[in-house]
């Protein structure tokens, strides 16, 4: 039965930046019908009194990884419990479409997902219908198959591009013309059936240290592919750069924006840097940045206010591949126990290993023995909690690479570690959190699911930034994650609390809510008809979350209800 609401007596911000005030909101049949204050309800509406509460646009996560996930998890929890209304994916060059019809091919997909985002292979290739060839075919598969409890939105995955025309070759060169011309009417295609744009990848390396297949892309390929964005009004063009490891991020952007000023196309690119470690790299980046504003480009650096916290498991993780750590990563590639066990066992393996770890990259925390902590033991021979350093102290063994081994072979191979966050430059985030030509919120939930959790990192702004340290108001904190991405991402009727849009909204206590503690949960599918773990949150909790009118979250709990619908760049798709 459907519900409408009349919210009374909080204070709305509004998405814009304006000012707040204090008023009421009706929603009616999925739209906001009224704003005002003092409204009288008409006796067959739910009245729900927001006194000491902020209504806001609900909040959008416009860098996701649930592309896979929503398939056996559509209630993209803790997403609703944080105010999240909207989810937006197919992020870093990584979709599930288009597809080839090799199933050899299509695997590489499913390996570049679980690699990077650590999207569990099996259930992949077991809960998804792969009934699709082209970007339309996926969208008309999933939603007959598949209601989120969140807005949905996806963009065509470079990658999924060239893996779908070039098959396994998209690994070794450059397309031809009539290669290139194929994958543009594949996009044409993705973008007609609403994609959100084209998302590409200049930084990764897979696990046998290829570079991705969007970075054997020539200029011409480019060129194809952007101008068929430039037809779609609203269509982004995304830029995945390495800020990172090889510092390739200027050129690229140099080159790319090229391309995109010449196609008259919307980019996004990650982005100017924020650690500490990059104050090095961050001068011509930045000169980048403000160089394309001053010339008016439609360009926009992409940034998170959260340093990732890493865990390190021994079986999927990439933390050591992008630490410059190639050698522990072959132990994290080895397939099985036994496998790992007899290379943690090969003095050969630990002299190499030993090297690797003294050659890893200079900023890493990996060279920092105190900034590792056991955090859960297979065995439980060794206590949890104590750092490397504290193992290295107590068991005499000098260097780090054999204390870690020993560690693994004593406490098991399915040990996790938590790797200390890197250290955020305030003063830089400060800045991009009220850059007009900056994109925020990037923050990766639905991937990573043994390593670190992004869900709840838009309340951290609200509490951290605006309750406790007032460095940002909350009238810009919710600019930041609703209105600013909207607007961005073209989705007109989204984003704002403004009459006639779509009634995506949220309402919380900004003394309740907290970025919730991570906590373990077995509830992925593990192809074996059993279940395999993540780390997710708690909710926040907000009082009151509505998805297209519906509530998704009320009374402390997801409602179990899937309101969510495809959306796409100029409004909705019904």
């Amino acid at each position: 039965m459907e519900v409408q609401f009349l919210i009374r007596n909080g204070m709305i911000v509004d998405g814009t930046g304006a000012p707040a005030y204090r008023g009421d909101v009706r929603v009616r049949h999925g739209r906001i019908a009224q704003i005002a204050p003092s409204l009288e309800t008409d006796g067959r509406e739910r009245v729900v009194d927001a006194s000491g509460c902020y209504v806001t646009p609900g909040f959008i996560e416009q860098h996701n990884h649930w592309d896979a996930g929503v398939w056996w998890a559509p209630m993209l929890e803790p997403l609703s419990g944080y105010g999240v209304t909207t989810s937006i994916n197919g992020n870093c060059g990584f979709s599930l479409a288009p597809a080839h019809p090799d199933p050899a091919v299509r695997e590489e997909m499913i390996d570049i997902f679980n690699y990077f985002e650590d999207i569990p292979a099996e259930p992949q290739r077991d809960v998804l219908a792969w009934d699709w060839r082209t970007w339309s075919e996926y969208r008309t598969s999933m939603e007959r198959r598949v209601t989120p409890a969140l807005n949905f939105g996806v963009f065509c995955g470079h990658i999924a591009l060239r893996l779908a025309v070039l098959g396994l070759d998209a690994w070794n060169r450059a397309a031809t013309a009539a290669e290139a011309a194929e994958m543009a009417a594949l996009l044409d295609d993705a973008l007609a059936a609403g994609a959100m744009g084209l998302s590409t990848n200049f930084f990764d390396y897979d696990r046998r240290e290829r570079p991705l297949p969007s970075q054997l892309a020539d200029d011409a390929e480019l060129r194809a592919l952007l101008e068929v964005l430039g037809r779609y009004p609203g269509a982004t063009f995304e830029v995945i750069t390495d800020i990172f490891m090889r510092n390739t991020a200027a050129a690229t952007v140099e080159r790319l924006g090229a391309i995109a000023a010449e196609t008259n196309v919307r980019m996004q690119w990650v982005g100017v840097p924020a650690f500490k470690y990059q104050a090095p790299i961050r001068p011509e980046l930045d000169a980048l940045h403000e160089r394309f504003k001053a010339e008016g480009r439609d360009f926009w650096t992409g940034f998170h206010h959260v340093s990732p916290t890493s865990m390190m498991n021994f079986v999927s993780s990439l933390v050591f591949s992008q630490n410059g750590n190639p050698v522990w990563q072959e132990l994290v590639n080895a397939q099985g126990e036994e496998a790992k066990l007899k290379l943690l066992d090969d003095p050969d393996w630990r002299d190499r290993a030993r090297e690797s770890w003294n050659n890893q990259l200079p900023h890493s925390y990996l060279n920092d023995p105190s900034a590792l902590i056991f955090r859960e033991s297979e065995t439980g021979y060794t206590p949890t909690g104590i750092t490397l350093a504290d193992y290295m102290a107590s068991t005499g063994i000098a260097h780090p690479s054999d204390a870690l081994a020993q560690y693994l072979l004593t406490n098991g191979v399915g040990s996790l570690i938590l790797k200390r966050s890197l250290e955020v430059d305030e003063e830089v985030v400060l800045r991009l959190l009220k850059d007009p030509r900056s994109v925020g919120n990037i923050s990766d939930a639905g991937a990573h699911g043994k390593l670190f959790c992004g869900a709840g990192d838009n309340v951290l702004l609200l509490t951290d930034y605006v309750r406790d340290r007032g460095v940002l108001t909350i009238e810009e904190a919710i600019h930041v994650l609703t209105g600013k991405v909207a607007n961005f991402l073209g989705l007109r009727e989204r984003g704002e609390l403004k009459v006639g849009n779509h009634a995506d909204l949220t309402v919380f206590d900004l003394s309740e809510i907290e970025r919730r503690p991570e906590e373990k949960v077995w509830d992925v599918p593990d192809g074996k008809g059993g279940r395999t773990y993540r780390y997710t949150r708690a909710a926040a909790p907000t009082r009151l979350t509505l998805v297209n009118g519906v509530p998704t979250f009320d009374h402390g709990a997801p409602t179990g209800r899937f309101p969510g619908q495809f959306i796409a760049p100029g409004a909705a798709v019904e």
